[in-house]
């Protein structure tokens, strides 16, 4: 199906083509999410229609295209419905954060915000982030996970990758995960026949818990509740960068002369 190409010479492939076409009309019609180039979140409305029958989600779905398009036409100049790939959006902001911002408050109100889901919903965003990262995970939650919350692949290096097991435990933040949950993580990652291991919470690791972490193999990579804020604000997932200007840094440049 792939090497079947319009006939453009551009040897464009008919399948992926559409594939983007359907993604976005997806992306307008509120099924899907795209915070980031080459990351997708299924919506609210996504999730309803995908608990629907075959035939019921269909039909939804043929509604909803058919309100896209009238929109479309509406706004669009001439009426066109010639609509580019969507692979970007605006991210909704759950704190700005100030450069000088030495308080912290930003993080308790990060972590408070992922505390309220259900372990469920924080499974999935642990994945969603991660995968932010590079890493390639399918979701392993629920009855019989065995321990394993995600599983898949990171990279190494541009040409080798390892197999990474997740686990997420959304904790409340400030308490402690001690060493026997470290440890029975490993025993579950090394029946997963994975590699590493990442231990994801928002709350905290206990010294014998580090030490568990790379006493035996699959060592784990613990990123407690402070790392998971670190890296929430470098994708900006869930919080942005407020510019600032730093008044005093310009006195550099004043000169007594100048005046």
């Amino acid at each position: 199906m792939l090497t079947v190409c319009y006939p453009t010479g551009k040897e464009k492939s008919v399948l992926l083509d559409r594939l983007d076409w359907a993604r976005s009309y997806c992306k307008l019609g509120d099924i899907l999410e795209s915070p980031k180039r080459g990351l997708f979140l299924v919506t609210d409305t996504g999730r309803e229609l995908s608990e629907l029958p075959d035939d019921r989600a269909v039909e939804a779905l043929k509604e909803i295209d058919r309100e896209v398009r009238h929109q479309r036409g509406r706004t669009a100049p001439g009426g066109s419905e010639t609509i580019p790939e969507i692979v970007g959006g605006d991210q909704p902001a759950l704190a700005a954060v100030d450069e000088e911002d030495d308080d912290g408050a930003w993080r308790r109100q990060l972590l408070e915000r992922l505390h309220q889901l259900s372990p469920a919903a924080f499974e999935r965003f642990t994945l969603y982030l991660l995968r932010a990262y590079g890493m390639e995970l399918r979701r392993q939650g629920g009855p019989g996970d065995e321990g394993i919350d995600g599983i898949g692949t990171a990279p190494l290096t541009d040409v080798l990758t390892t197999t990474v097991a997740v686990q997420a435990k959304r904790y409340e933040p400030g308490g402690t995960i001690g060493r026997e949950i470290v440890a029975l993580f490993q025993s579950d990652a090394t029946a997963a026949g994975a590699e590493h291991g990442v231990l994801v919470t928002t709350a905290r690791f206990s010294e014998p818990a580090r030490k568990a972490a790379l006493g035996r193999t699959p060592t784990i990579d613990l990123i407690d509740g402070d790392r998971l804020a670190d890296l929430c604000l470098r994708q900006e997932v869930g919080v942005v960068t407020r510019p600032v200007v730093r008044h005093e840094w310009f006195n550099r440049f004043e000169d007594e002369r100048d005046r």
